[in-house]
């Protein structure tokens, strides 16, 4: 990439785009505001999905629902995702960013709005498979907006802004405990069910902050829309939202490159290989994470007999004072070390926490109690460094531009089915197994040990549409600006 005699960078192809994009915005840019509002949509998909995790017994309560239709109102959601993170992923990529961003803003006001008033059951499973299918549009889309507008290295990375994803899921968590615990005294007790009918349409009002902010900040990638071909409309988004000046002088006689998407690469090597590898990690942390996250209230009760306000108290500490700090320090790791050690730290740690409390079953006695909760805390905090930070690491930067939606989503599929098994089945295991589910909770955590130990692949300082192998195997020919990462699929050398 060349500059003007006015220092200007020239912009010959879609690879000189990337090449601005990670040196980073300049002073002034919208670009955080980006970064903010793509986080946003994620502190959205957390408040959602944590709202019923405190009330689904009053939900039971309610509309006299038996152990399975209860499984089936909280499992919606999940299953929601499932389909949503696979339309919304694809449409990603072939429709543009903006555009599934801001239709799947509109899909949490309504879903939001309905599930709050729901006069049944049956439409209260409906509006929350809706939300769901929200929350699986946002996260590619997401991801996508963090990587596609940070620099590639140092503070404000493309990994530490994909990273930051899960303290914002702990503030939004955090977030809705609070909201409960304050209507819990606001809100009249002969009504138990406007509680979690309140703290359900509440989420519809950051949605509108965001449809409403989005004219002037929001606006398409840079990135996806110099690799469509188009360098001028490119570059007039850097101009507005990134603060960098380029002149677009393509290759005389030649035209901008277009790489057009194609679904079936995710099934080709090399990118096959890192799929896999995210999947499986995928999986497993998402079946542990939904039954203790989801499950904690409940677990609470009927383990350490935690009364009502004691849940939500020891809900909000766990967020705030454990899990968010833990997210916190992944986001600081993710932008200084590589990616593998992080992740395998934090399954270790979770062995750890959930193997005190399958060992301690039901807690007797103070210290029995604080064995338990240190387990929960131990976890919780595991997951905010380690896999939760790095599982939306390692798709945002495995895959180029013009697929990473589609791979992000096929991820987020992933975890909506681990989710959505464990969510169905939670009432039961928890009526017939009790504490000892937490024997057959600890398999993920030792599973997720072994695929973070024995596999090479490392997305640190790593940046696909850079990597002249994909380059040369996928795409057309270009100039070879950087330098591809070495992977295997599993092995015992341990130097990458």
């Amino acid at each position: 990439m060349a500059q003007t005699n006015q220092d200007r960078p020239i912009v010959r192809d879609a690879d000189d785009i990337s090449a601005l994009v990670n040196a980073g915005p300049q002073a002034g840019s919208h670009a955080r505001m980006v970064v903010a509002l793509a986080l946003g949509g994620v502190f959205l998909d957390a408040y959602d999905l944590t709202t019923l995790s405190w009330g689904i017994s009053d939900v039971q309560t309610h509309f006299g629902l038996s152990a399975f239709q209860t499984g089936l109102v909280a499992a919606a959601l999940n299953a929601g995702t499932i389909v949503g993170s696979l339309v919304g992923g694809w449409l990603t990529d072939r429709i543009g960013r903006y555009a599934v961003f801001m239709a799947d803003m509109v899909c949490f006001v309504i879903a939001a709005l309905v599930a709050g008033f729901a006069p049944s059951a049956s439409i209260l499973i409906m509006a929350r498979f809706a939300m769901g299918f929200g929350v699986g549009m946002d996260l590619p889309v997401a991801m996508a907006f963090l990587s596609e507008f940070s620099r590639l290295e140092g503070r404000g990375s493309k990994a530490a802004h994909a990273a930051a994803w899960c303290p914002t899921w702990y503030a939004a968590s955090s977030a809705c405990f609070v909201i409960v615990f304050i209507l819990s005294y606001v809100l009249p007790p002969a009504h138990p069910d406007w509680l979690w009918r309140a703290s359900l349409a509440f989420g519809a009002v950051p949605a509108l902050v965001i449809i409403l902010v989005r004219g002037r900040y929001m606006s398409e990638s840079p990135v996806w829309i110099a690799r469509r071909g188009d360098l001028e409309r490119a570059a007039d988004i850097l101009r507005r939202s990134y603060g960098v000046n380029p002149v677009v002088c393509p290759a005389r006689g030649q035209k901008p490159a277009v790489v057009h998407t194609d679904p079936w690469r995710l099934v080709r090597q090399p990118l096959l290989r890192r799929g896999l590898i995210i999947a499986s990690m995928t999986l497993i942390s998402s079946m542990s994470y939904n039954i203790i996250i989801f499950g904690l209230p409940t677990l609470l009760v009927s383990i350490v007999h935690a009364n009502a306000a004691q849940v939500v108290v020891i809900s909000i500490i766990l967020n705030l004072v454990v899990a968010f700090p833990g997210g916190l320090l992944g986001v600081r790791l993710a932008r200084s070390f590589r990616s593998r050690p992080i992740i395998l730290a934090g399954y270790v740690l979770q062995v750890v926490g959930i193997g005190t409390l399958a060992l301690i079953g039901v807690p007797h006695g103070t210290v029995g109690v604080i064995a338990a909760l240190g387990g929960f805390a131990a976890f919780l905090f595991a997951q905010g460094f380690g896999p939760g930070c790095q599982l939306m690491v390692y798709p945002t930067l495995s895959y180029p531009t013009e697929l990473r939606g589609l791979g992000i989503g096929v991820a987020r599929l992933i975890s909506g089915i681990g989710g959505t098994l464990i969510l169905l089945f939670f009432p039961w295991m928890n009526t017939h197994l009790g504490p000892a589910m937490f024997w057959l909770v600890l398999l993920a955590p030792l599973a997720g040990v072994m695929i973070a130990f024995f596999s090479r692949w490392d997305v640190f300082g790593y940046d696909p549409d850079m990597d002249p192998a994909l380059r040369q195997q996928f795409m057309p020919v270009r100039r070879n600006t950087g330098a591809a990462a070495p992977e295997l699929l599993f092995s015992t050398d341990t130097r990458n």
